[in-house]
């Protein structure tokens, strides 16, 4: 009987400049990855060949290679092709990460670090940005997993990247995350379900200052007369879905849980389904995004539902 190859996992990084690249590939390198920017994807097929020093299991250490517009020989169509051809390869496992950005927060950047984006280098930042995304797009399109950096700063990618790549394991990824609708919806979820029918803590002053992490803040929630039913349901939907995605080849799904202020309802959510699909056997990511948020009682009152009743 043959033994099986091993398999190198290797993930492409990518996207538009002034996006994250560099920290993304410093916070893979800090989880035990080889990380390479600026690399030739052309040189890949001979770089792998290359035997491993005597005594290393090199097969067993991910490999993250970042490329961009100033990489030589950077070609969009010539890109995909090369990397249709790695793919066709039974030792590798490859991936591509898009970190993509709006025009005007890479202007920004730009402005403050007072470097000169590399396709503008004698016009003004925002020409070279909207040259490079159209350049970039078809990469975009072809990518397993988009992070959108707009609204991140360098922390906040670091956890993303940490949450998504910290184990390089085969199998599908699941996070499950927690935040307020009154500060935006997470960009990159796949799933969103609104709590918001959910009886607000926020309205009772011993629970405001507590969090979904609290014992009295759980007791609370989960007597809503509606909690119960709601949470079976979305189990039955989630336990039906992820399978079928693991199935179509999905390497990422993210589940968010809003509240109005992410800090209570979302919170205690998203800790028990953490825990139901720990128990269904996935290997969930459990985070909150605006757990240490401010309560403010004008955030709390965008929606009817969360409004108190006075009866004075």
């Amino acid at each position: 009987m043959t033994a099986a190859r091993p398999v190198k996992k290797i993930l492409l990084i990518t996207g538009l400049s002034g996006a994250g690249k560099t920290t993304a590939l410093k916070t893979l390198e800090d989880l035990g990855w080889e990380a390479v920017d600026n690399f030739p994807i052309r040189l890949a097929g001979p770089l792998l060949a290359l035997p491993s020093p005597e005594g290393r299991g090199d097969i067993d250490i991910p490999l993250a290679l970042g490329f961009d517009t100033r990489t030589r020989g950077f070609n969009t169509d010539k890109l995909i092709e090369q990397i249709k051809q790695l793919q066709k390869r039974g030792d590798l496992e490859i991936m591509m990460l898009f970190l993509d950005c709006t025009g005007s927060e890479i202007e920004r950047r730009y402005s403050e670090t007072r470097r000169r984006h590399p396709l503008a280098q004698d016009r003004p930042a925002i020409d070279g940005i909207g040259q490079e995304r159209a350049i970039m797009e078809p990469l975009r399109r072809w990518a397993d997993l988009v992070i959108d950096t707009s609204k991140l700063s360098t922390s906040d990618l670091q956890g993303e990247i940490r949450e998504k790549f910290r184990v390089a394991t085969g199998g599908m990824t699941v996070s499950v995350t927690s935040f307020g609708f009154s500060r935006g919806v997470p960009p990159n979820a796949d799933l969103i379900f609104d709590m918001r029918f959910l009886k607000n803590p926020h309205w009772d002053a011993d629970l405001r200052p507590l969090t979904g992490l609290d014992a009295p803040v759980a007791a609370y929630v989960s007597k809503d007369p509606g909690y119960a039913e709601a949470i079976e349901r979305i189990k039955g939907l989630l336990l039906y879905l992820l399978p079928r995605y693991d199935a179509q080849g999905k390497a990422y799904v993210t589940i968010a849980f809003g509240c109005t202020g992410g800090r209570h309802r979302s919170v205690f959510v998203s800790e028990q389904f953490g825990q139901i699909l720990r128990d269904a056997g996935y290997r969930p990511t459990v985070s909150h995004r605006n757990l240490h948020s401010r309560p403010i009682d004008s955030l709390e009152q965008q929606g009817n539902q969360d409004r108190p009743i006075y009866n004075d």
